[in-house]
C-alpha cells in the first residue's frame, strides 16, 4: 500500500516533500528503511515524548528542606507538582503503595487501610499476576542497581526514579511489540500502524500504568490468529488475561465469527490454550497465597464508580450515589446486552464482519458500560481501532479528544485555590469522549452492514493505477482461517425467491372457421 496515494492525511502531508510518490518511483529497494523500522522510529518518538511528559514528576529535592546541601534526597512533589505539571503516573505512586520499596513480595505481603465506613481493610496487591510480578521484578532490579551504586559507585538515582525508568523501558518494549504485531496483522495496510505509533494517547498514557503489557499480548494474539495459529493466539490471550482482564473478550469475538464460518474446531483450540495458560500462570499464586490472589477480584467488585465512567456522570447529574451491588449488577447486565448485540450484528450482517471490527466493538462496549474507565484504558482501543477503522482523520480526532481528558482530570485533584478548571469541564470531557467512541462504533457497524463502504474490502488500484490488484483483495486481513471462508450459520433472512410466472401460451395458428 502507498499511503501518499490512499490516505488523505498522508497525501496532504507529503506535499512538504514534493507530493505523493510518483508512478515510476523505485519502491521497496532500501534495505535500511523498511516499513517496520520506520514504524519503530515513529513509535520511539512517541514514547520519548511520553517519557518527557512524566519526567517532571521524577525531579529530586533534599529530604531536609532546611538543609539544601544535604545528601539525602526525596521525590519533589511539592505544591502538587504531579497534577499541575500533568505528569502523574500510577507507576510512581504504586512503588510505595504496594510496598515494593520495602522488597515486599506481591500477594503475600498485606497492610491495612481505612475503608469507606471507617473500618480497617486488609489489603494486598490488587493487580493480576503478570502485572504484579512485573512490578516486583522491576523493583528487584532497582534494588540491585542501588546495591551496585553503594558497592561499586554505579550512577544511580532515587529508588523510585530507578523503578519508574526501568518499568518504562520494559513498557516501551511491550509497546514496540504492539506496533510490530499490529503492522503485520494489517498486511496490505502496514503503514496504518503509524497512527498507533504517534497516537496522542501514547504520548500521554504510555507510562501512566502498566497497560502496554496487555496491548502487546492482544496484538500478538491477533497476529497469531491471522497467521492461522489458533493455539498460539490462545496462549497470548491467556497471558493477556493474566495481565489485564479485557483480552478475554477476544474469545467471545472469535466464538461468534467461528460459529458463522463453521470453524468451531479452531475456536476450541484457542479457548483451550487460553484457559490452560491462564491457569498455569495463576495457579502457583492461587495455591500459595489465595487471599492475595483474590484481591484483584475483591477490590474491583467493591470499588465505586470511577470518576471517568458514565455512571459517575449520571450520579452527579441526578444527585445520588450508586449502591455497589446495584452498580455491579447493572454493569454486568449491560455488558451481556452489548455482547448479545454484537453477536446479533455479526450473525445477521450481509458479509461476515472482520475480526478487528468485532474486537473493537467488544472492547469499546466494555469500556462504555464498565464502572471503571481509567484514562490509560483507552490505550486498549488504539491498535484495535487502527485495524478496524481505516479513516485517519476520524481516528486522530478521537485520540486527541481522549488524550485531552487528562487535563481536567488532573484539575480535580488540585486544592480549590489552585484548580484551573471547574469540575463541570471534566464531566463535559468524559461525555464528549464517550460520544466520540460511540461514533466510532457507529462507523464500524455501518461498514459491517455495508461492506462496500469498508475501505479494507474495497478493491484497490495497483501501483500503476490501472485496475484492482488481485493480491490485495482480502476478505479479512486478520481473519486467518476465517479469511474467505464460506458462511455455515447466519441469522440473516434469505431473499425471497422471485415468483414463478406461468409459461407463455403459444398463439393458436389454426385457421378459424368463417
Amino acid at each position: 500500500m502507498l499511503p501518499s496515494r490512499t490516505d488523505v492525511v498522508a497525501r496532504e502531508a507529503s506535499s512538504v516533500i514534493g507530493g505523493p510518490v510518483g508512478r515510476h518511483a523505485a519502491i521497496g529497494r532500501s534495505r535500511a528503511w523498511t516499513p517496520i523500522r520506520v514504524l519503530f522510529l515513529l513509535a520511539l518518538c512517541g514514547l520519548a515524548l511520553s517519557w518527557f511528559g512524566k519526567a517532571s514528576c521524577l525531579q529530586q529535592a533534599p529530604a531536609d528542606a532546611n538543609s539544601p546541601t544535604g545528601t539525602e534526597l526525596r521525590l519533589d512533589w511539592d505544591d502538587q507538582r504531579q497534577y499541575t505539571n500533568l505528569c502523574y503516573a500510577d507507576i510512581i505512586g504504586l512503588f510505595g503503595a504496594e510496598r515494593l520499596d520495602e522488597g515486599a513480595f506481591p500477594y503475600r505481603t498485606f497492610w491495612f487501610e481505612d475503608g469507606p465506613d471507617g473500618q480497617q481493610i486488609k489489603r494486598y496487591m490488587e493487580y493480576p499476576v503478570i502485572t504484579g510480578m512485573y512490578m516486583y521484578g522491576v523493583a528487584t532490579v532497582a534494588r540491585a542497581w542501588e546495591s551496585a551504586h553503594e558497592d561499586w559507585g554505579v550512577p544511580a538515582a532515587l529508588d523510585v526514579v530507578l523503578f519508574f525508568n526501568l518499568a518504562a523501558l520494559g513498557l516501551a518494549l511491550f509497546w514496540l511489540v504492539t506496533i510490530w504485531a499490529t503492522a503485520l496483522t494489517a498486511r496490505a495496510r502496514i503503514w496504518a500502524a503509524w497512527m498507533a505509533a504517534l497516537s496522542p494517547l501514547v504520548v500521554v498514557h504510555a507510562f501512566t500504568n502498566f497497560d502496554t503489557i496487555a496491548t502487546a499480548m492482544v496484538a500478538l494474539a491477533l497476529l497469531s490468529w491471522a497467521r492461522r495459529k489458533p493455539w498460539l493466539a490462545g496462549v497470548f490471550i491467556g497471558l493477556g488475561a493474566a495481565a489485564k482482564l479485557y483480552p478475554v473478550l477476544l474469545l467471545g469475538v472469535l466464538l461468534v465469527l467461528c460459529l458463522r464460518a463453521g470453524r468451531l474446531r479452531e475456536f476450541l483450540q484457542t479457548a483451550a490454550a487460553a484457559v490452560l495458560v491462564w491457569i498455569a500462570v495463576n495457579l502457583p499464586i492461587l495455591v500459595m497465597y489465595p487471599r492475595g490472589w483474590w484481591e484483584f477480584f475483591r477490590f474491583n467488585s467493591e470499588r465505586a464508580a470511577e470518576s471517568d465512567s458514565l455512571y459517575r456522570v449520571v450520579s452527579r447529574a441526578a444527585g445520588f450515589n450508586w449502591d455497589v451491588t446495584v452498580l455491579n449488577a447493572l454493569s454486568l447486565g449491560l455488558l451481556v446486552l452489548v455482547a448479545v448485540g454484537i453477536g446479533v450484528v455479526a450473525l445477521t450482517a450481509p458479509q461476515r464482519p472482520r475480526v478487528a471490527q468485532l474486537a473493537f466493538l467488544m472492547v469499546a462496549g466494555f469500556l462504555l458500560v464498565n464502572k471503571v474507565w481509567s484514562p490509560q484504558y483507552s490505550l486498549w482501543l488504539v491498535p484495535l481501532a487502527v485495524l478496524a477503522i481505516p479513516h485517519t482523520r476520524l481516528l486522530f480526532a478521537w485520540m486527541v479528544v481522549d488524550a485531552l481528558v487528562w487535563v481536567p482530570r488532573m484539575s480535580l485533584y488540585l486544592d480549590a485555590d489552585r484548580r484551573w478548571l471547574p469540575e463541570e469541564w471534566f464531566t463535559a470531557a468524559v461525555v464528549v469522549r464517550a460520544v466520540m467512541v460511540i461514533a466510532l462504533c457507529a462507523v464500524v457497524i455501518w461498514q459491517i452492514w455495508h461492506p462496500d463502504d469498508d475501505l479494507m474490502r474495497r478493491p484497490r488500484r495497483d501501483d500503476r493505477g490501472t485496475g484492482p490488484d488481485p493480491d490485495q483483495l482480502l476478505d479479512d486481513p486478520a481473519g486467518g482461517v476465517l479469511d474467505g471462508a464460506p458462511d455455515r450459520l447466519t441469522l440473516r433472512p434469505r431473499p425471497a425467491a422471485a415468483p414463478t410466472q406461468p409459461p407463455p401460451t403459444e398463439p393458436d395458428l389454426a385457421p378459424t372457421a368463417p
